[in-house]
């Protein structure tokens, strides 16, 4: 019976489904438990070595007719009891064995959802599912799915963000993707040859080690210096290498979308309106070829990298996808601080440099290796003026923008009068660009 005037609800919502992770995922929550053994001897190997010395054949075998069983039992309960549900506005993800955890990411709030694939995970068919979601510092994370569930999962979730209907957001499939670029792993192998950054720790290593055998004698110091110094070359190369490797970057209606790696593949997405500054990086051998590196910082995300090498002219395209309507400025339409401002910082002053466009502010800053840093109007969050006392008696200023990534970018040493007159004029040009901006949404 229904009461008078009270019409009855026919159309009733279909009922969550809640779904479980991939059936290996237990495999890879059961080494929690020996993680926690190795840690402990990491951190007090003497106690750990003489605990062990102790131990007779017997009862180490006691030990691990325990823990393997154990550890196996622990990711098949953890498994058993996290479920993942996609509703009309959120995604749940229900957790724990003991304490319970239910996380609620708000649809609208997404702003970049990656695929990740370690080596293994590759071997095997599965996906690691990471999900950016504004106001949050750390990664919500769906660790393990089935490789095609997992994509089909983060086209439904894309979907539902640009505004589809639930019931029809899981037939919409992933976005096609147009290739804009892709990297040559011969040129990024010349391109990590000719970092500065790379020789450095290597020379830094063949002149130290040696002098510290001399000094000391001891095998042990000179691995305790050696060590560091080659494992940051090797990062700053073939862990680069490896990292970077076949990057690809395309063009779809979510974004821009990165897939790079050699033994891990990821797949990342360049939400649009999340990226609040653009960073392009000039080292000094790379000079002769062209070539440039560009750096992102987006608001509420890890993703720091759109190119790590390509021609200044390629470059300068896809940033043009980025920011729409922006133009590089060259770097000879940048003006130099005066000359007075070389008592500051000598000879360095030179390699200095703002330009002000009616879309960004661009700032320069490097003599040898250059970075250029362009901030849209609408991503400055505030503007400052910094003035030191030797900067008051040169008469210079810097001016400093935040993003909303928590990043700065500055103009150094301008003419005192042209620093204020500069903080009032981007105050009004960040007010007017957040007015005029487009809303930060998925694009559908």
């Amino acid at each position: 019976m229904t009461a008078p005037g009270v019409q009855q609800d026919v159309t009733a919502r279909p009922p969550v489904i809640e779904r479980r992770l991939h059936p290996v995922t237990p495999l890879r929550r059961a080494w929690a438990p020996v993680a926690v053994l190795i840690g402990w001897a990491l951190h007090d190997p003497d106690q750990a070595q003489r605990q062990l010395t102790r131990l007779t054949t017997t009862t180490l075998v006691l030990g691990l007719a325990v823990l393997l069983p154990a550890a196996a039992l622990y990711g098949f309960l953890t498994w058993w009891f996290t479920h993942f549900a996609v509703t009309d506005t959120e995604l749940r993800i229900r957790t724990g064995l003991l304490f319970r955890r239910t996380a609620h990411i708000r649809l609208e709030r997404v702003q970049a959802i990656d695929v990740t694939q370690p080596l293994l995970a590759r071997i095997v068919g599965v996906a690691k599912l990471k999900l950016d979601v504004i106001g949050t510092d750390k990664k919500d994370e769906l660790a393990f799915l089935g490789a095609e569930e997992a994509r089909a999962l983060r086209a439904e979730l894309l979907a539902r963000a640009a505004g589809f209907a639930p019931e029809t957001a899981h037939e919409v499939g992933e976005a096609p993707s147009r290739e804009l670029l892709r990297v040559p792993p011969g040129v990024l192998a010349v391109s990590l040859v000719l970092t500065g950054a790379t020789w450095g720790w290597l020379v830094a290593g063949v002149v130290v080690v040696p002098l510290l055998w001399m000094a000391t004698h001891s095998l042990w110091t000179v691995l305790a210096a050696a060590l560091p110094l080659f494992g940051a070359a090797g990062a700053g190369s073939v862990g680069r290498f490896v990292t970077e490797y076949d990057w690809t970057v395309g063009e779809s209606p979510d974004g821009l979308r990165i897939d790079h790696g050699l033994l891990d593949r990821v797949h990342e997405t360049v939400p649009p309106g999340r990226v609040q500054t653009v960073r392009i990086v000039e080292p000094l051998l790379w000079r002769r070829r062209g070539w440039v590196r560009v750096e992102l910082d987006v608001a509420g995300s890890d993703n720091s990298m759109l190119l790590p090498v390509a021609p200044r002219e390629i470059a300068e395209a896809v940033i043009a996808r980025v920011l729409p309507g922006v133009t590089v400025p060259p770097h000879e339409a940048l003006s130099r601080p005066p000359r007075r401002a070389r008592w500051c910082v000598p000879l360095w002053w030179r390699g200095y440099g703002l330009a002000v466009t009616d879309t960004v502010f661009v700032a320069r800053h490097g003599l040898l290796g250059r970075r250029v840093a362009l901030v849209p109007h609408a991503k400055v969050q505030s503007v400052r003026l910094v003035q030191g006392p030797w900067q008051r008696a040169r008469g210079v200023a810097d001016v400093h923008v935040d993003n909303g990534a928590n990043k700065s970018a500055a103009a150094r040493l301008r003419d005192a009068d042209e620093a204020a007159l500069l903080l009032q004029a981007q105050a009004e040009r960040s007010r007017t660009g957040r007015r005029d901006a487009r809303p930060d949404r998925w694009m559908a």
